[in-house]
């Protein structure tokens, strides 16, 4: 499994057999020591994840991806790891766009690398998922006050210092706006990269619905509402 300098790749994954094995394969290829966080799968996501070459961390029943990322992350942690990347398990991610992220740490001297399809490219996406997507942007930059032009990319990178700083407790999908929210409490510096997020049939029928997204940008509303 992965040297201290080389970047942990932290992968949460739910019922993702058909795709899983390839996102790893492929981010072998490209030298990455990929973590699989199996979250209570009814399939064989940890088998294909296993068979591909990844180090898989299981929980014995669905906690929701936040809860998958701070458990690939303690892992990545207290193995040493210096960079961590996380990275989504259907295959809307590109492996090319990891170079970019974790260079970024060393050149503007970040301790975080946030991966923005708006400043790249979103082939496919759906405008109606635009929309919300912006929306969510526009609120956490009213809330936190980070100039960010994407909260919901789980494309990113991290030193282990701003890795250390992150403590999801939103284990559903509005850990990505929390995620930010600890970036700002930090004070610790972030830099934004283009990415590309490449929509397919695979992944929207995957992703979370638009009455999800509705719900988590009300929850998060009302959550800084009656802090």
């Amino acid at each position: 499994m992965g040297s201290r300098s080389q970047p942990y790749v932290v992968i949460p994954a739910y019922n993702e057999a058909p795709v899983v094995s390839r996102v790893v394969a492929e981010l072998g290829r490209a030298g990455y020591a990929a973590v699989v966080v199996d979250d209570g799968s009814r399939d064989a996501t940890a088998d294909a994840a296993h068979a591909a070459g990844a180090a898989v961390v299981s929980h014995p029943f669905n906690l929701g991806q936040g809860a998958a990322l701070q458990t690939g992350i303690d892992y990545a942690l207290a193995r040493g790891a210096e960079v961590i990347v996380t990275f989504d398990a259907d295959g809307q991610h590109r492996v090319s766009d990891i170079s970019h992220l974790t260079e970024a740490l060393l050149q503007e001297r970040a301790d975080f690398a946030l991966g923005s399809r708006f400043l790249g490219q979103a082939p496919n996406l759906p405008p109606l998922r635009r929309a919300l997507l912006h929306a969510a942007t526009a609120f956490t930059r009213l809330t936190t006050g980070l100039q960010v032009t994407d909260t919901h990319n789980g494309l990113r990178a991290m030193t282990r210092r701003g890795a250390a700083a992150i403590r999801l407790r939103q284990n559903r999908m509005a850990h990505a706006s929390e995620w930010l929210s600890q970036i700002a409490a930090s004070g610790l510096r972030y830099v934004e990269r283009p990415v590309t997020i490449e929509y397919t049939a695979y992944s929207l029928a995957k992703g979370q619905s638009i009455g999800d997204a509705l719900l988590i940008l009300l929850d998060l509303f009302a959550r800084r509402l009656y802090r």
